[in-house]
């Protein structure tokens, strides 16, 4: 994890975020959230492989992050990544915008996905 920003911490994901991987992912993402930064980055660019419960992290995290003003960025998306977020529709909804107006805006390398 990265905390050189405080306002944005980052965490990296790497290798198959699946069922048997993914409960990790999800108790950092809700110890993030829980001091309700800016913004919460998470980078895949060492994803390997993902299934639906990787998939379901993602949206969590967004759906936890609109509760507590936190905007969810996804940074480095592999092009696998990028085309299952835009078929599900999860690209859509992280793109959304929140409460207090800023959009949300999932990146692969530094161009949007949406």
């Amino acid at each position: 994890m990265d905390r050189s920003d405080p306002a944005a911490p980052a965490i990296r994901v790497g290798g198959d975020l699946a069922f048997a991987t993914a409960a990790p992912l999800r108790r950092e993402v809700d110890r993030l959230l829980a001091e309700a930064p800016p913004t919460l980055v998470l980078d895949f660019r060492d994803l390997i492989f993902i299934d639906s419960t990787g998939l379901s992290v993602i949206v969590h995290a967004w759906r936890d992050g609109q509760r507590v003003g936190t905007a969810i960025q996804l940074r480095e998306t592999p092009r696998f990544l990028a085309t299952i977020l835009d078929m599900t529709g999860v690209a859509g909804l992280l793109s959304r915008p929140q409460p207090d107006g800023r959009s949300e805006r999932p990146t692969t390398g530094s161009s949007a996905l949406a």
